[in-house]
């Protein structure tokens, strides 16, 4: 069954840098555009980021962009997320899914407080 592990989530200063991964198994991981997403407690999930199949195409919500980096490596089948100069807004449980998403894991939670 498809399995998603997410990893990397940690309390950090605002301006700071996180490194997410998510570890991916169940399922033929080059065959699908991956997403991240967040929910903060009380919040709907949002989306964050996606990535093709192949890693050539990555888009981001307004709020990420030029923050946040997505990326892939197929042959592990995992898919990172770069977080730089951090905000508490940021602040949220991270979720990585498949296009379109399955059942979810269980997150890495991202605290951004001084």
């Amino acid at each position: 069954q498809v399995q998603l592990v997410e990893s990397g989530g940690a309390l950090v200063q605002p301006g700071g840098s996180l490194r997410l991964s998510c570890a991916a198994s169940g399922f033929t991981f080059s065959s699908y555009a991956m997403s991240w997403y967040r929910q903060d407690p009380g919040k709907e999930r949002e989306w964050v980021s996606m990535i093709s199949l192949g890693g050539g195409v990555s888009d981001y919500a307004e709020s990420v962009k030029g923050r946040f980096t997505i990326s892939r490596d197929n042959a592990k089948n995992m898919v990172y997320l770069q977080m730089n100069d951090l905000t508490p807004e940021d602040t949220a449980v991270y979720f990585c899914n498949r296009d379109p998403p399955v059942q979810w894991g269980k997150g890495t939670l991202v605290t951004v407080s001084s």
